[in-house]
């Protein structure tokens, strides 16, 4: 990365600081700790050429059950969370569902919990459960539409906050009439940031919303969509082990490297942006392992 910025360094380095890099519309600074920071106008499209952008969550690190209303947990709630925003290969799936009190005994016997905590094959198992009894809606943004979006300048970020507030419309109508207590985001950025996204949307969701990190943790909605999301992106991915002919790991490490490496060797680069998010940086890993390079 260092190498790629020479001609924007900075003369000014901050302490605990590599390098730090300063060109219009963008600052970069790197950091001993390996955490590299990207601000300005330009900073998320920039940051997602190395990988995966995280937008910084100082503020939503606050967001805890303190800001939430007394007894939240036991609330009537319609809760949405999303799988696939790091993963290079696989689509990005949204699921939001609306859990009540009613629902909470059985869906606690039935093991739902923070999905991180659970393998792929107990979290597929619990969704063919829940599923036919837990009001949801399950979007899922395919490759191809992914990187159209983003050739256009949508950022990641953007797409999420679009297909969060689809899913909780999806199940705000299919519940009426009955109105929640409240609607909780498993939080990915600031509130404000979030509306923002949402500007040109026909309808936005905004009455009784919170937003939180770690959410699943806090209802069992979040925790159930987050089940149901994950559900599907491990369908996604057997999917495209059939269709390729190829196991696909998870993530973007370099193991992703060399599959989209060979993907190319073997079936070129139209089939290998198909199954990808093809401005991640891996794209450009793999084509510099390519034989075809």
């Amino acid at each position: 990365m260092q190498k790629a910025y020479l001609a924007n360094m900075s003369d000014k380095i901050p302490p605990g600081a590599i390098f730090a890099v300063k060109k219009a519309g963008l600052s970069i600074t790197a950091y001993k700790s390996g955490k590299v920071m990207f601000q300005g106008s330009q900073g998320e499209r920039e940051a997602a050429k190395w990988g995966t952008a995280t937008t910084p969550k100082a503020k939503a690190s606050k967001v805890s059950t303190s800001v939430l209303p007394a007894g939240f947990a036991s609330k009537n709630v319609v809760g949405s969370d999303e799988v696939g925003t790091g993963d290079y290969f696989g689509p990005m799936i949204v699921a939001a569902c609306y859990v009540d009190q009613a629902m909470m005994p059985l869906l606690k016997q039935l093991g739902v919990k923070d999905s991180k905590a659970m393998t792929d094959p107990e979290i597929c198992e619990i969704a063919k459960k829940i599923i036919p009894v837990v009001p949801h809606s399950l979007l899922l943004l395919p490759n191809p539409k992914y990187n159209e979006l983003q050739a256009k300048g949508m950022n990641q970020v953007q797409m999420k906050a679009i297909l969060h507030n689809r899913a909780l419309e999806n199940v705000l109508t299919k519940i009426r009439p009955i109105k929640p207590d409240a609607v909780l985001i498993d939080q990915f950025a600031e509130k404000n940031t979030y509306y923002r996204y949402l500007a040109k949307e026909p309808s936005v969701v905004r009455e009784d919303v919170f937003f939180a990190t770690k959410a699943e943790g806090l209802h069992l909605s979040v925790a159930a969509a987050s089940i149901i999301a994950r559900s599907r992106f491990v369908e996604a991915f057997q999917d495209m082990e059939r269709e390729l002919g190829l196991l696909i790991p998870k993530g973007a490490s370099s193991k992703v490297d060399q599959v989209a490496a060979d993907i190319l060797d073997t079936k070129g680069p139209e089939t290998l942006q198909k199954y990808t998010k093809w401005h991640f940086a891996n794209t450009d890993k793999a084509k510099t392992l390519s034989r075809r390079n």
